[in-house]
C-alpha cells in the first residue's frame, strides 16, 4: 500500500472565511500491534504528535502510529457523524473492504 489517503468533504455552500477551521476524521495504525484507531480533531497535526508520544490515554501503549487515512469537514457534526459510522460494524467493514482493495 502506498501513502495514507486525504479527502476533503466541502459543503455545497463552501464558506468564504480563509481563517475557517476544518475538522479531520482519521485513522491510525499502530505500527506495534497492526490496530488501527479512528478519531477525529480539529487540529490533526497535533493530534497525531499527541498520539505517538503516547499522551492520549487509549493510545499510548500501542504507539507508533502510522496514518492510514484522513479526511476533512467543514463542521465538528459532520466530523463526528462519519468518526461514528467508520466505527460501527458497517464502517469498519467498509473500510476493510476499501484498504483491501488498494493492495
Amino acid at each position: 500500500m502506498s501513502g495514507p489517503i486525504h479527502v476533503t468533504r466541502l459543503a455545497r455552500h463552501r464558506r468564504s472565511d480563509p481563517l475557517h477551521t476544518m475538522h479531520t476524521v482519521y485513522i491510525l495504525q499502530s505500527l506495534k500491534d497492526k490496530r488501527t484507531y479512528v478519531g477525529s480533531t480539529d487540529n490533526f497535526e497535533r493530534r497525531l504528535l499527541q498520539h505517538n508520544s503516547g499522551r492520549v490515554k487509549s493510545t499510548k501503549h500501542r504507539t507508533p502510529f502510522k496514518v492510514l487515512f484522513t479526511e476533512e469537514f467543514e463542521t465538528i457534526q459532520e466530523a463526528k457523524k462519519r468518526e461514528q459510522y467508520y466505527k460501527s460494524g458497517a464502517g469498519r467493514r467498509k473500510l476493510k473492504e476499501f484498504f483491501e482493495s488498494r493492495i
